[in-house]
């Protein structure tokens, strides 16, 4: 079982820039987590393991898809830190390449893996192979996205509830 400094227990998504995939993942989650009224025990946050968007607001095509969801989201992008790997339970990263950057950072107390490891069985993503969370920045595809992430953290949501017997 995973030990939390804190009383709650911290999730932290983790993409390129922190512009598209883990702050839809961030807000998806803590949806999620409103939902199954677990706020009180689950908190979640993201980053970028790039600092080109440090301080800027989420990207257009990623607050579409929320709000399209009725999801609201109004973060600031931020670079992952040290820090961040004993701060948090579970640093969750959206591709390989940013597995390997979290990883470069040294290690710590949290559980580093990637969102779609958590994906159930029946899903979809697991059904077609998809182990990543392809990056919209440049080619669109937000709505796709949403899908896998929805996938994602409702399997994270449940391994959580399951790991810490909530």
């Amino acid at each position: 079982m995973v030990k939390s400094t804190s009383m709650k227990i911290r999730v932290l998504f983790v993409c390129l820039g922190n512009i598209c995939r883990s702050p839809m993942a961030e807000a998806v989650f803590c949806h999620l987590v409103c939902e199954a009224g677990l706020q009180e025990h689950i908190e979640a946050d993201s980053a970028g393991t790039g600092d080109w968007h440090i301080d800027s607001a989420a990207h257009p095509g990623t607050l579409a898809v929320l709000q399209e969801n009725d999801i609201n989201y109004n973060g600031r992008a931020r670079c992952i830190a040290h820090a961040d790997l004993n701060d948090f339970d579970y640093i969750v990263t959206m591709d390989d390449q940013n597995l390997s950057n979290v990883k470069r950072l040294g290690s710590g107390r949290a559980v580093v893996r990637p969102l779609l490891d958590y994906a159930a069985e029946n899903s979809g993503a697991r059904k077609q192979f998809i182990r990543e969370v392809p990056d919209p920045y440049f080619h669109g595809g937000f709505d796709v996205v949403y899908g896998l992430v929805r996938e994602g953290c409702e399997g994270l949501l449940q391994a959580i509830r399951d790991e810490h017997k909530l």
